[in-house]
C-alpha cells in the first residue's frame, strides 16, 4: 500500500502534520508492506530535509498513492478521484462552507474517513487535537490574566519553540490569592489540568472554593453536575441531562461570584443552560475578569465570547454593560481569549501527540483487521455516495 502525507494547502496555512519524521520512520519499520511518501511543503512545522534524513520519500506528486493523510480540509481543486482520504472535513455539522467539498468527494468517488468521527465501540473518539488545545488554552488563559491584571507577563505560546519552553514561562506567574474555575472532562479538560498542575496551582474542592480563603492561587475543576441543577430540585441525572437539557438550569453563578479566572474546557450540549448570560455578567457579584473559552462557542453558553480571536492577537475586551467589544485594560471590562485553533500554536508537539494515536489506534485497522468496523463507521462517503451513518447529510448535500 502506498500512503501519502499531504501538503496543507488550505488558507490560512496550518503547520501541523499527521506524522512527524520519526513517526514515519517507525511506521515504515513496523509495516514493511507500506511505501510512504511526503508531499513537499515549505509550510509544515517539520522541514522536508528532516523526513529525507530518515529515509522518507519527498515528492511533489502524490497521485500514485492509495491513501492520503492530511489535517485540514483539502482544497476542492486538489482532490484526486478514487482515493482514500483521512482528514478533518468539517461537514458533520452541515457547515455551509464545505458543502462543495463533500459534493466533489462524492462526484470523484473518494472514500473519505473523517478523524472527527473515528470512535471505538463505546463511542469514544480516538483522534483529535483536544489535549493540546487544553494545554495551550489554559496557558493562554493565564497569559491573558497577566495582561489584564498587570501582575506578570508570559511569552506567547506560538513564539515558544516547543511545549517545554512554554511551560518554563510558568515560572513567571505572580498571583495574589486568585481563584480559578475550570470545566471539562474530555481531552480538552484534561489538557487544561496538565497546565494548571504544571504551574503548581493548588487544586481545591468545590466546597473549599466557595467557603474558604487561601494565601495562594487555587483552582477548582467543576463537573457538569456541579454547575447544572434540575429545575424541580430533584437529583441531577446525567443521562437525562444529555438528552433533555431543558429540564435543567445553570447554577454556575454559585461559583462565578468567587472566581477571578474561568478556563472553559467543556463540550456544550445544544439546548443546555448557558453558564454565563449577558445579564449574569452585568451583576455586581460577578467577579470574573478573565475568560479563556477553549471551546470557542460564539454568542453561546459564555455570552462574553462575541467573536473568535487570532493566534497573533488572542485577547479582546468585552464590556458587559454595553455588550460590545472594548479596551481590555479598562476597569469592568472582561478579558476574553477565544482562539479557535489553539493546537496550531505548538504545531510540532501537537502533531507528535496526534501521530502517536494515529500509529497506535488507526494504522492497525487500516492495514490489518477492523473487526469493530471503526474505519467504516467513520467513512462519510465512498463509491460515489454517502455512507449509511451519514445519510442525514443528504439534504445538506443537495443544498437544502
Amino acid at each position: 500500500m502506498k500512503i501519502g502525507i499531504l501538503k496543507e494547502d488550505k488558507v490560512p496555512a496550518d503547520k501541523r502534520v499527521p506524522l512527524s519524521p520519526n513517526q514515519c520512520k517507525r511506521l515504515i519499520s513496523q509495516y514493511p508492506s507500506i511505501v510512504l511518501f511526503v508531499q513537499s511543503s515549505n509550510i509544515r512545522c517539520f522541514q522536508d530535509q528532516e523526513y529525507e534524513d530518515l529515509g522518507v520519500n519527498i515528492v511533489e506528486d502524490i497521485s500514485d498513492c492509495d491513501v492520503l493523510l492530511g489535517i485540514k480540509e483539502v482544497p476542492i481543486e486538489s482532490l484526486i478521484a478514487d482515493k482514500t482520504y483521512l482528514f478533518f472535513s468539517h461537514t458533520m455539522k452541515k457547515q455551509d462552507y464545505n458543502r462543495g467539498l463533500l459534493k466533489t468527494m462524492i462526484d470523484k468517488k473518494i472514500k473519505m474517513v473523517d478523524y472527527e468521527v473515528v470512535k471505538n465501540k463505546k463511542g469514544k473518539r480516538l483522534l483529535g487535537f483536544g489535549r493540546y488545545a487544553g494545554i495551550i488554552g489554559a496557558y493562554n488563559g493565564l497569559l491573558t490574566y497577566g495582561i489584564k491584571s498587570g501582575q506578570y507577563n508570559l511569552k506567547a505560546a506560538h513564539l515558544c519553540s516547543n511545549r517545554q519552553e512554554m511551560e518554563a514561562e510558568l515560572e513567571c506567574l505572580n498571583f495574589n490569592k486568585e481563584k480559578i474555575i475550570t470545566t471539562g472532562n474530555g481531552r480538552v479538560g484534561k489538557g487544561v489540568l496538565e497546565t494548571l498542575r504544571k504551574a503548581k496551582i493548588k487544586e481545591v474542592s468545590k466546597e473549599e472554593f466557595v467557603n474558604e480563603t487561601f494565601e495562594e492561587a487555587v483552582f477548582v475543576h467543576l463537573n457538569t453536575m456541579d454547575y447544572n441543577a434540575r429545575i424541580d430540585g430533584t437529583d441531577f441525572n446525567k443521562f437525562e441531562f444529555y438528552n433533555q437539557p431543558e429540564f435543567y438550569i445553570s447554577c454556575f453563578m454559585d461559583y462565578a461570584k468567587y472566581a477571578d479566572i474561568f478556563i472553559a474546557g467543556h463540550y456544550y450540549i445544544e439546548g443546555s443552560p448557558y453558564l454565563i448570560t449577558k445579564e449574569d455578567a452585568k451583576k455586581t457579584i460577578f467577579k470574573i475578569i478573565t475568560i479563556a473559552d477553549i471551546s470557542c462557542d460564539i454568542d453561546g453558553p459564555i455570552a462574553c465570547n462575541i467573536r473568535s480571536s487570532e493566534i497573533e492577537i488572542p485577547i479582546y475586551g468585552y464590556n458587559p454593560h454595553t455588550e460590545k467589544e472594548d479596551d481590555v485594560t479598562k476597569n469592568g471590562v472582561i478579558a476574553v481569549m477565544a482562539v479557535d485553533n489553539l493546537a496550531s500554536e505548538l504545531p510540532k508537539d501537537a502533531s507528535e501527540d496526534f501521530g502517536e494515536n494515529l500509529i497506535e489506534k488507526i494504522f492497525p485497522l487500516l492495514l490489518n483487521e477492523d473487526n469493530d468496523e471503526i474505519i467504516e463507521n467513520a467513512t462519510i462517503c465512498q463509491n460515489g455516495d454517502l455512507m449509511q451513518n451519514f445519510e442525514y447529510l443528504r439534504d445538506y448535500l443537495n443544498g437544502n
